[in-house]
């Protein structure tokens, strides 16, 4: 990929996006365009109708989202789904608008029926009922799949535009959200040990059982995942996928229990009090394992374990503001 590309990343001050900006910059790429929130509000189609009329941009990375845990999800289910709707909508057809070749969408895991075959293949996408405390956004989510392919499909042969997706397990690291009750499990358990730690609490309950499985993945692997995905020439990836199943799958390759993460966790951070769960709150999916074979055979293999990220982590969180 040429190094001169104008490359917009929307949502660069997110955790995937800020990964997404320092893989491309290590990889050379200058001329990498952002936008704050208040610079360019993606759910307005007009201001992004004329972003994409005056910048001039070669690639887009959809990294921009509404995001949450099961918290969020549950108490704000209309702005997840509106707020995604939206961003994807306007940036994919902008795009197209602006006559962008390519652009490649992030979506998540949450798309696969709650009770998908473990771990989930690309072709378990709508095959049943979604998790219902997240259904909203995997709505949002599995939408602009189905933008991308769409386009491609009407477009991709008179406009030359190829517009792709990758599908990330949870993911984790530096830039991650650590707000107390909006968070993911892990950036919230890294606060919630951190602070027991300091207040020398004797006890932590966790929500849940702390049996479900859940896969983790450090963000700079994703981005990582990304720009290979991006950079793949269209004869690979089309021999890898299907029009109407184009996504592809970014896992770490195996799990760990909610309890497991949970020690693990305590122990990155140095916290030796009991761990205990609260059972009347719920799990959310049973298991979340993503099958990223596709990914494999097209020559990507994550690097950072769970150990190792989670300590790259509690560096990020413990630094000063």
């Amino acid at each position: 990929m040429s190094k001169s590309q104008r490359i917009f990343v929307a949502g660069h001050r997110g955790m995937v996006g800020s990964a997404i900006v320092r893989n491309l910059q290590n990889k050379g790429h200058q001329d990498i365009i952002t936008r704050t929130h208040a610079q360019l509000d993606l759910t307005e189609q007009q201001a992004v109708r004329d972003f994409f009329a005056t910048e001039q941009i070669d690639q887009v990375y959809l990294a921009a989202a509404k995001v949450g845990g099961i918290h969020a999800n549950n108490t704000y289910p209309a702005e997840f789904i509106y707020q995604n709707l939206m961003m994807e909508a306007n940036v994919i057809h902008e795009a197209w608008r602006a006559d962008v070749q390519k652009l490649l969408f992030l979506g998540s895991s949450c798309i696969y029926p709650r009770m998908a075959p473990q771990p989930m293949a690309e072709n378990a996408l709508l095959t049943g009922p979604l998790e219902t405390t997240n259904e909203p956004y995997a709505i949002a989510k599995i939408a602009g799949i189905k933008l991308c392919e769409s386009y491609n499909r009407q477009y991709g042969a008179s406009h030359g535009i190829d517009y792709r997706s990758v599908m990330p397990t949870n993911l984790y690291g530096p830039g991650d959200n650590y707000h107390p009750e909006n968070s993911h499990v892990i950036p919230a358990l890294i606060r919630r040990f951190h602070e027991a730690k300091a207040s020398q609490a004797l006890g932590v309950t966790i929500w849940g059982t702390g049996t479900p499985q859940r896969e983790f993945l450090y963000v700079d692997d994703m981005a990582a995942a990304s720009v290979h995905v991006m950079e793949l020439d269209a004869t690979t990836y089309t021999a890898h996928t299907q029009p109407m199943q184009s996504h592809i799958n970014v896992g770490f390759g195996s799990d760990v229990s909610i309890a497991q993460l949970a020690r693990s966790v305590a122990k990155t951070v140095g916290y030796v009090g009991d761990i205990t769960f609260d059972a009347s709150k719920p799990d959310g999916a049973p298991r979340k394992l993503m099958d990223s074979t596709r990914l494999h055979s097209l020559g990507w293999q994550a690097k950072v374990d769970l150990e190792d990220g989670l300590a790259l982590a509690y560096a990020d969180f413990c630094k000063p503001e």
